[in-house]
C-alpha cells in the first residue's frame, strides 16, 4: 500500500466521513503506465489524443485526471468533463505532469489485489458497453466508454484502504444471500449505493455515472416495471406494453442507462453465468436493444472473451474463465472453500507440542504456561482463530485465558454461564459441538452477543474439557469462518484429548 494512504484507526460510520476519507486516498497507478504517460507528456511530438490513448491502460490514472479536471476550483465550465480528452485539455500538459508526480506508482505485481479486481471489473464493464451499445449510439461513444469505466470508481479507493470490508460484503451478500442493507450498515455504517453516489457527486464524475446511482436509489420502481415488461416472451407484446407507457419508454431508453446496464452485466457475471441477477440485466439489455435474450447472451459472452484477452491478469478472476465451466457452476468465494491442510512442518510441530502436553511429569510451571502450549498446538494444526476459556465457578462465568487471531479486546471477555443453555450443556460434562451452515442459526442464537460478534462463523468447533468429570476449560476454534479442513478437525479432537491429559497431570503435580 502506498505510504500516502494511511488507514484510519476507526472505520467511518457516516456518509460525510466516508467521502472525506475516500477523497483523500491517492489510488496508485502501475509504474510502467505511469512512466509511459509521463514520457509522452514530455515529448512535444505526441498529440493529446496519443496521451489519452496511453492513459487508457491505467483506469486509476484516468480517474485522477478526471477528478482533477472536474474539481470546482479547476473547472472553468459548469458541466463536468465527460471524456478524458476534454479533461486533458482543461488541465493542460504541465498540470498533468504535476499530477503524475503526486500519484504513487507501483510495479504491477505490487498493486493491491482487491483494487486490481475492481479495476478489472470496470474494464470488463467498459468492454460490454462498447460492444453492446457504442456502435448503435456512435455519436455518444465517448460518454458510454468513460461513464462505464468510471461507474464503479468510487469503490477503488475503498478497495485500497479497506479491502477486507469489501471482501466481507461480497461473501455475505453475494454468496451467502444475507440482507444487503443489514450487512452494509454493520460493515460501513451506510449503504454502498449511497456512498458511491455521494463520492461520484463530490468528484464531479460524468453525469451518466451519477444518473445511474440515482436510478438505483430513487427510481427502482420504474426499473421494476420495465423488468416486468422485459420478462414477457413475445417481443410484440413487449413493444405494445412499452407503447402504452410512453413516459416509461422514454425513461428507459435514455442513453445514460447503457452505463448502468453494462456495469451490472459485468458485476453479475463475477458470480456465474447462470444466476438470476445476471438474467435480469440480460433481459433489460435485450429490451433496450430490442433484440432477443439469446442474442444478448451471445454478445455478452463474446464481449467477456474480448475483455479477457485485453484485461485478464494472473491471480485475478475474469468471468470469461467461467464460460468453460459447466453452465450451472458458480464461482465460490475463497472463504467458502476449506483451506489447504496444514503443511508437513506444521504437523510435525503440532506433534511436538502435543508430546509436551502428554509428558509426565508435567513440564508446565503454571496454568498460563499450559494454556499457551494448548493454543500453539491448535494453531499448528491449522486453526487461525482460537479462544481458550477457563471456568470460574465462584463467579459462574467463563474467562478468556488465551486467544489467537482475534482482536485484543477478546482477552477482556467474561461470559456469564447461568441461564445460558449452551454453556450449561457444555459445563455439565465434556462435550463437543460443531457449528455448520445447517445448524448455525440454532446454536449461534444461544451464544452471548459479545462472543458471537467476536467469532462470527458458520464453521466453528466448541469443546469443553473435563478432568475427573469436572469441566475446567472450553475451547473454540475455526479457520477464519471458512469450511473446516477434515485433517484439522481430526487434529482438533486429538489436541483436546492431549490438553485434558495435560490438565490432569498438571493438577496431580500441584496436589
Amino acid at each position: 500500500m502506498p505510504s500516502e494512504t494511511k488507514v484510519p484507526a476507526q472505520i467511518p460510520s457516516t456518509l460525510e466521513a466516508w467521502v472525506k476519507l475516500l477523497d483523500g486516498v491517492r489510488v496508485p497507478v502501475p509504474k510502467d503506465s505511469h512512466d509511459r504517460v509521463l514520457s509522452a507528456i514530455n515529448d512535444s511530438r505526441r498529440s493529446m489524443r496519443d496521451i489519452a490513448e496511453l492513459m487508457q491502460g491505467s483506469p486509476a490514472l484516468v480517474l485522477s485526471v478526471m477528478r482533477e479536471a472536474n474539481h470546482s476550483a479547476n473547472a472553468s465550465q459548469a458541466e463536468p468533463a465527460e471524456s478524458l480528452e476534454v479533461a486533458l485539455n482543461r488541465l493542460g500538459l504541465g498540470r498533468c505532469a504535476q499530477l503524475l508526480g503526486r500519484l504513487p506508482a507501483l510495479p504491477r505485481d505490487d498493486m493491491p489485489p482487491v483494487l486490481n479486481q475492481f479495476v478489472q471489473i470496470s474494464q470488463h464493464a467498459s468492454q460490454q458497453a462498447s460492444g453492446l451499445f457504442a456502435s448503435r449510439l456512435a455519436r455518444l461513444w465517448q460518454e458510454i466508454h468513460w461513464g462505464s469505466l468510471l461507474f464503479l470508481s468510487p469503490l477503488w479507493p475503498l478497495a485500497l484502504v479497506y479491502p477486507a470490508l469489501l471482501d466481507a460484503w461480497e461473501l455475505r451478500v453475494i454468496h451467502k444471500g444475507e440482507v444487503a442493507a443489514e450487512v452494509e450498515h454493520e460493515l460501513f455504517g451506510v449503504r454502498i449505493l449511497e456512498l458511491c453516489r455521494a463520492v461520484a457527486e463530490h468528484w464531479r464524475l460524468p453525469e451518466w455515472v451519477t444518473q445511474g446511482y440515482r436510478l438505483l436509489l430513487e427510481e427502482r420502481d420504474l426499473l421494476a416495471q420495465v423488468l416486468t415488461i422485459a420478462r414477457a416472451q413475445d417481443p410484440l407484446e413487449q413493444q405494445h406494453r412499452l407503447d402504452a407507457e410512453a413516459g416509461l419508454r422514454r425513461w428507459f431508453n435514455q442513453p445514460a442507462n447503457t452505463v448502468l446496464l453494462a456495469n451490472n452485466l459485468a458485476l453479475a457475471a463475477q458470480v456465474g453465468w447462470d444466476n438470476p441477477h445476471l438474467l435480469r440485466w440480460q433481459l433489460l439489455t435485450a429490451l433496450y436493444l430490442q433484440t432477443s435474450l439469446e442474442d444478448v447472451q451471445n454478445q455478452v459472452h463474446q464481449q467477456a472473451a474480448q475483455s479477457a484477452r485485453r484485461h485478464a491478469r494472473a491471480g485475478l478472476f475474469h468471468p470469461a474463465e467461467a464460460l468453460l465451466w459447466p453452465w450451472q457452476h458458480r464461482r465460490q468465494h475463497p472463504d467458502m472453500q476449506a483451506p489447504s491442510p496444514p503443511a508437513a512442518d506444521e504437523l510435525e510441530r503440532w506433534r511436538e507440542l502435543c508430546g509436551d502436553l502428554l509428558a509426565q511429569p508435567s513440564r508446565f510451571s503454571n496454568a498460563v504456561h499450559l494454556s499457551t502450549q494448548a493454543r500453539e498446538a491448535l494453531t499448528a494444526c491449522g486453526f487461525t482463530r482460537v479462544m481458550l476459556l477457563s471456568v470460574d465457578r465462584v463467579n459462574e462465568c467463563l474467562r478468556v485465558q488465551q486467544t489467537a487471531g482475534l482482536p485484543r479486546e477478546a482477552m477482556a471477555l467474561s461470559l456469564p454461564t447461568v441461564g445460558n443453555r449452551l454453556f450449561e450443556r457444555l459445563l455439565n460434562q465434556a462435550a463437543q459441538l460443531r457449528l455448520t451452515p445447517d445448524n448455525h442459526r440454532q446454536f449461534s442464537a444461544l451464544m452471548p452477543v459479545p462472543l458471537r460478534a467476536m467469532l462470527r462463523s458458520e464453521h466453528l468447533l466448541i469443546r469443553s474439557l473435563a478432568v475427573n468429570n469436572q469441566v475446567l476449560m472450553v475451547l473454540l476454534a475455526d479457520q477464519n469462518a471458512r469450511p473446516l479442513a477434515d485433517l484439522s478437525v481430526q487434529a482438533f479432537g486429538k489436541t483436546a484429548q492431549c490438553i485434558e491429559r495435560a490438565l490432569a497431570t498438571f493438577g496431580n503435580r500441584s496436589a
